[in-house]
This record gives structure tokens, sequence and C-alpha cells, in this order.
């Protein structure tokens, strides 16, 4: 029948994984389209944006969650690509050298699904590339999943208290009877290092391999499927937890409200007047040191504060710095503008269409 192990084994796993990857791309768009319906509803909620972990602009949540979704949609590809690129036969190249037999590997090939066949018996037998490639992109989609996490440990946070998880996806604490542990999140995040250690440890096993077929390749086994079923149960965890979770647009408009976040739109106001941009910068900050000096704000300023550091500023730069002006005005492409945002879910969800 000219088989072999070697070349059995090597097309059961292409098999196996070809069907794991459908049912992540599967788990992917389910996350996908929930992060969709939640930015949806809040394309219009305000919250910080930060940078270096300190409030730098304010932006919407629907933003905030659709960055995420823009990630999850590049995971997807990612999957349905490595799946293309596995699903190749190596069916006839038996134990390395091909056969004598005279066999029809093309229509093996096409009666299994697959594109075609693997063009070298050596390369065949002992491919490993599309296990090791499957494990990179779902370390990839775990540091989002882990990085996603890691801000909602943040938003559940009483120092944040911009999200609040569902009793289900959360613990109590076992002498502290206030405490409502974000544990999900956290295990998310934990297993992200696990996926991690699998990649490596199958670059680790074939990094030294010579041709062909090596009891080595036996260890393939345990590293990807492990990754494959932690990648799984993180998304169908992530997927609930993310659908559940409620938003506390005033604690994130509180916050928004603080650390003239809006000191960027006080310059920008200075440069639609015709100041220099870099002129603009320095008066803004001499008017926020100002403020922290007083123990005030920007919006709290009088008019005669600001023309004392310009003239040019008028009545109307209240209007220009409030949290509403400054996320409508950012309108450009890709931009927090609720407008943008929901052009960025249309954007996504036609692609999700393609699929």
């Amino acid at each position: 029948t000219a088989r072999s192990r070697n070349d059995q084994v090597a097309l059961d796993l292409r098999l196996t994984l070809r069907e794991e990857c459908k049912a992540l791309e599967g788990a992917v768009c389910t996350l996908l389209e929930i992060l969709c319906n939640k930015a949806e509803t809040h394309a219009e909620t305000i919250m910080p944006g930060y940078t270096h972990m300190q409030r730098a602009q304010p932006v919407t949540f629907g933003q905030h969650l659709m960055a995420y979704g823009m990630m999850l949609l590049r995971d997807r590809e990612r999957l349905n690509q490595c799946a293309a690129r596995m699903n190749v036969s190596p069916l006839g190249c038996c134990a390395l050298a091909g056969t004598t037999y005279d066999t029809d590997r093309k229509m093996t090939a096409k009666a299994l699904g697959m594109n075609g066949i693997c063009q070298n018996s050596l390369d065949g037998v002992s491919d490993r590339d599309f296990c090791a490639e499957l494990a990179g992109v779902l370390s990839i989609l775990m540091m989002h999943l882990s990085r996603f996490s890691e801000e909602i440990i943040l938003w559940c946070s009483w120092e944040f208290g911009f999200v609040s998880l569902s009793d289900a996806y959360s613990t109590g604490s076992s002498i502290m009877p206030q405490k409502k542990n974000p544990d999900i999140a956290e295990l998310i995040r934990g297993k992200t290092g696990r996926v991690y250690g699998d990649l490596m440890g199958l670059l680790t096993t074939l990094k030294g391999l010579p041709l062909a077929y090596n009891k080595d390749l036996q260890e393939d086994k345990e590293a990807i499927f492990d990754a494959v079923d932690t990648a799984k149960a993180c998304l169908g965890m992530m997927a609930p937890m993310v659908d559940t979770m409620q938003a506390r647009p005033e604690n994130m408009r509180r916050a928004a409200a603080g650390g003239f976040i809006n000191a960027t739109d006080c310059a920008d106001y200075l440069v639609t007047k015709g100041m220099p941009f870099r002129s603009a910068y320095k008066v803004t900050g001499e008017l926020v040191a100002h403020c922290i000096a007083n123990g005030q704000t920007l919006e709290s300023l009088r008019l005669e504060d600001y023309q004392a550091a310009s003239p040019l500023f008028e009545e109307n730069i209240f209007e220009a710095i409030s949290l509403e002006a400054c996320v409508q005005k950012r309108r450009s492409q890709g931009g927090t503008a609720p407008e943008q945002v929901r052009t960025q879910i249309a954007w996504v969800r036609e692609k999700m269409k393609e699929w």
C-alpha cells in the first residue's frame, strides 16, 4: 500500500491539527462578535487612554475594545493561513525515500481534502514546521488574550473601577469577605506562559534533528496538543467573561476628567489660531503647571487666566477642551470618534462575512 508509519503519523498529525485550526477559528470569531457588540454599545462611552500607564488622551471604550478586535482579526487570519500551509499530504513519502510501487499521491491527497502533496519525501516525513507555526500563532493569540486579561484585572480593581465581572468568573477570599478576585482573567494570563513553553519545547526538539525521521518527533504531540487545548480553553472562558462583563461609564468618565487629559486639545486650539505647535505646547504646559500649583483644572480656569498665557484664547476654549469635543474631533480613519468606532465595527463584521 506504499505506506509507512513515518508518513502516516505525519499525515494524521496534519489532519488533526487542520480540524483544530477550524475549531480555533470558530472560537476566535465568537469572541470577536462579542467584542463588536460590546463596542457598539459603548461607542460613545468616554474613558482615559493611556501611554506609559499615565493618562494621555480621552478615548472611547468602544475603540479600546475594537483594538482587541483587530488583534483577534489577525489571529483568525494567521490560523487560516497556517491551516492552508499544513494542508498538504505526506502520504506516499513512506519511510523517507518514496516508494517503488505505482501509487497516485495526488489522488489520495484529493480524497483527504488536501491542497496538494509534499514535494520532497525526506521533507514530508520530517517536517514539523506546521506544529511550530501553529504553536507560534497560538502564542500570539494567547499574548493578545493575556494583554486583555491584564487590563480587565486592572479595570476590576477599586483603583480603577471601570468594569465589573460576573460572579461566575470571579472568586472570593478565604478570609477577606470584601474580595472579588478576577480569577479567570488571571488564569488566562498565567496560561499564556504555558503556550510559550510549548512553542519553545517544539523549537528546541526540532533544532538539532538530522533528516529524516527521528524518535525525538514523538515529543511534538504533547507540546502542540497542549498548546491547542490551552488556547481553546482560554478562548472558551474569555468569550462569556467578556460578554457578561459590565462597564461602569461613570467611573470611566470620572477618571478621564482628571490628569489634564485634554491638554493636547488645548495646544491644538492654539495651533488652529496660527501658533506653531512647539509654542502651543509650551503655553499649555505652563497652564498645566499653574493648575497643579493652585489646585485647579483646565476647565476651572477663568478666561482671563487663559488670555494671560496667550491673547489667542477666546471663550470657545472651554468647549474645545470638553471631553466630548476631544473625542468627537478625532474623526481620522481609525480614530476614537464614535462615528469612526462604528466604522471599525462595520469593517470587522464585513471581514467576518467573507469567512
